[in-house]
Order: C-alpha cells, then structure tokens, then sequence
C-alpha cells in the first residue's frame, strides 16, 4: 500500500462539513472551571454574549441559564467580563 504524497493529503484543521462542531466536547480541556453565585448574578448576560466558545445558555426569559461544561473550557472570560463579579474561576478537581 503506497502512503498518499503531500498534494493528496486533506487540509488540517478543515471543517469538511456544517455543524460538525457539535460533535466534538472540548471541556476536558480546561483546568478551571467557571461558579457562579446566582445570588449576585444580575442577568447582565455578559457571560453569555463573550463567552467564545458558547458554553453559556441564556433562557428565553432574559436570565442566565446553565454552562455547559461539555464545552467550558475554563479560559476565564466570563468571570473577567462580569461587572459584579459572581463568576469565579476555581480550579477543577477530576
């Protein structure tokens, strides 16, 4: 069996087809993990709208709703964003 040359190779990092992303949970990347206190969150929903990969839901009702840690990967910018600080980046333990 002869090895494919360069030229025949796929592209990496390429995404071959639409929404394929969904597919792939990158939350066991992260170290830190996002906890919020609901009680001093103000539903500002800056987590929400900075959050880069998604991860935070914003329900229907204007509140903020769950993280999905599934693709969380605890880079920390919902806690640097919020202007009441409810967000707290702890260190996860597995």
């Amino acid at each position: 069996m002869s090895e494919k040359g360069w030229k025949e190779l796929e592209i990496g990092g390429r995404i071959t087809e639409a929404g394929n992303a969904a597919k792939y949970k990158t939350g066991d990347w992260r170290t830190f993990l996002p906890d919020v206190d609901r009680e001093k969150c103000i539903n500002c929903l800056q987590c929400y709208l900075y959050c880069p990969d998604m991860a935070i839901e914003a329900k229907a009702d204007g509140t903020l709703g769950k993280i999905d840690l599934d693709y969380c990967k605890g880079c920390g910018i919902c806690s640097n964003i919020c202007p009441v600080k409810c967000i707290e980046m702890k260190k996860e333990e597995k």
